[in-house]
């Protein structure tokens, strides 16, 4: 059974259209995606959040299968693993944000005058009066819970968020015990789309494991290092840290700011230094050293693509956007490039650099060759 009738005798068949045009079709089509993601941002948000999670703990539902685990237990026992996770997350952020409301009031003549600070630096440098004073107003403590608030959407906002997660991923679960079937049903007509699932997936799991624990140790240690520096929220600081380990490039400048307020609060410049020292150590350690060589070929992103998809993906879904902005597009790149055998010339231009590092090397040393050879030669023609 193939999907297209077979062509009549005799009949012509139609040229492909100009690859400028399909080019062009493309791009229309990706901004019709993205446009229709933000209209529905509130849905799609939870549904693709609930998705890379399903993607994650799937091996877990495969190992118990493989050790005798009927196949509903195993998907049973693998829902209320992630509900609990969960569970336990957001029980640590309604008890940080909690702390957060009550931490506030108590340094509300200090951030008042922290305020008045940048305002008298902003006049300096021309803001109108206007400005300052609309810039120094959003440093009272109400105003800074209603930003947070917002950025949460609400409590209602959160949580329809909320419950369409763990629908999802009930629904997302069971559903999954049909997909290693269904992927063996597709392979021998769609062999190069299963195999880019397939690179998509392990990709995924790689980079959330793996960004999860060091995520996790990068907490906890900025978690320590404040309470020993006395830095009002330590352990908010550090769920913050936490969650933002999961935004390259931009997530330690937004993790980096409270404990820097709050430290300077209360400890002045000495504070200050000591938790941009500390923050920059781990950040340099972690996301710099030890995260690329555990994530290895995982993800195989440019640097510049990076930035960029957490920019996009915060402006298409808001904040989980910018928390699951790696695996989305890595989601993208297998549907309109490792699906397809024709676009796969662009995966250097997105990071794949293997081949590209190679032949940088064997231009190295080529190039290393020729210095040996000239200079060889000019001390032959001194002799």
């Amino acid at each position: 059974m193939t999907d297209e009738a077979p062509p009549r005798a005799g009949a012509k068949r139609r040229p492909d259209p100009p690859r400028a045009t399909t080019i062009l079709l493309g791009l229309a089509g990706a901004t019709v995606v993205a446009f229709g993601l933000a209209a529905i941002s509130q849905i799609a948000g939870p549904v693709l959040f609930a998705l890379v999670l399903t993607i994650t703990v799937q091996p877990v539902r495969v190992a118990l299968e493989k050790r005798g685990v009927p196949r509903g237990i195993a998907t049973g026992s693998v829902i209320v693993s992630v509900f609990a996770l969960l569970a336990g997350f957001f029980a640590a952020l309604f008890l940080a944000l909690g702390q957060f409301a009550s931490l506030l009031p108590q340094f509300a003549p200090q951030l008042q005058d922290f305020a008045a600070g940048i305002g008298d630096v902003l006049e300096r440098i021309g803001f109108g009066p206007d400005q300052v004073q609309e810039i120094v107003a959003g440093f009272t403590p109400g105003s800074i819970l209603d930003l947070v608030a917002s950025l949460l959407g609400g409590v209602g906002g959160f949580v329809f968020w909320l419950v369409t997660v763990m629908t999802t991923l009930l629904l997302m679960a069971m559903d999954g015990t049909f997909l290693p079937a269904l992927l063996r049903q597709l392979r021998p007509y769609r062999t190069d789309l299963v195999d880019a699932i397939g690179i998509f997936a392990n990709g995924v799991r790689r980079y959330m494991v793996v960004t999860t624990g060091l995520g996790l140790a990068q907490g906890v240690f900025n978690w320590l290092a404040l309470a020993i520096l006395q830095v009002p929220g330590a352990a908010l600081w550090g769920l913050l840290s936490f969650l933002c380990s999961f935004i390259p490039n931009i997530g330690y400048f937004i993790a980096i700011i409270p404990p820097i307020v709050f430290g300077g609060l209360v400890g002045g410049w000495t504070t200050v230094i000591w938790v941009i020292v500390i923050y920059g150590v781990v950040n340099a350690l972690i996301q710099s050293v030890v995260q690329p060589r555990v994530v290895g070929n995982a993800v195989l992103l440019n640097q510049t693509l990076t930035f960029v998809s957490v920019l996009f993906w915060a402006v298409i879904l808001g904040p989980i956007g910018a928390i699951i902005a790696i695996p989305l597009t890595l989601m993208v790149r297998m549907l309109l490039i490792d699906s397809d055998p024709r676009a796969r010339w662009w995966r250097p231009l997105t990071g794949d650099l293997d081949a590209t590092r190679a032949e940088l090397r064997a231009e190295d040393v080529q190039r290393k060759a020729d210095r040996r050879a000239r200079h060889e030669e000019a001390e032959w023609h001194e002799d």
